[in-house]
């Protein structure tokens, strides 16, 4: 089963670099993962400054360019994971959040964990 986790961080944590033995858990738990396929791919997102957002709104598309300052949390990461349930990818996201908690206890964020749809559209 395929999950994305996202995530999720405020806009004041904006550009700024996370503590280098944050840097050193999270490269040791994402190889780790990647080295047993749990982990297919990750990365953490650019700026918003550089992003853009493309809207469709009452049948018309508008194209917004960042920063976003209206957004609460910004997208500051992905991972994507191929586990077995439900159960081990919430453990793998947890633990990940918990590197977190460990080595930036002053970071806030939020890991929205969503599997891949695998049905039709709008299928659960």
């Amino acid at each position: 089963m395929r999950y994305i986790a996202l995530i999720k961080h405020t806009k004041d944590y904006r550009g700024i670099k996370p503590p280098a033995a944050l840097i050193e858990a999270m490269g040791a738990f994402v190889g780790e993962n990647l080295a047993k396929g749990k982990f297919v791919d990750g990365a953490g997102l650019q700026s918003t400054h550089r992003a853009k957002k493309i809207q469709l709104r009452n049948g018309q598309l508008h194209v917004v360019d960042g920063p976003f300052t209206e957004s609460k949390e910004i997208v500051g990461g992905f991972t994507i994971l191929d586990v077995e349930s439900d159960a081990e990818a919430l453990e793998l996201a947890t633990q990940f959040v918990e590197l977190h908690r460990l080595y930036a206890p002053d970071f806030e964020m939020e890991c929205e964990l969503r599997a891949f749809q695998t049905g039709e559209p709008g299928s659960e």
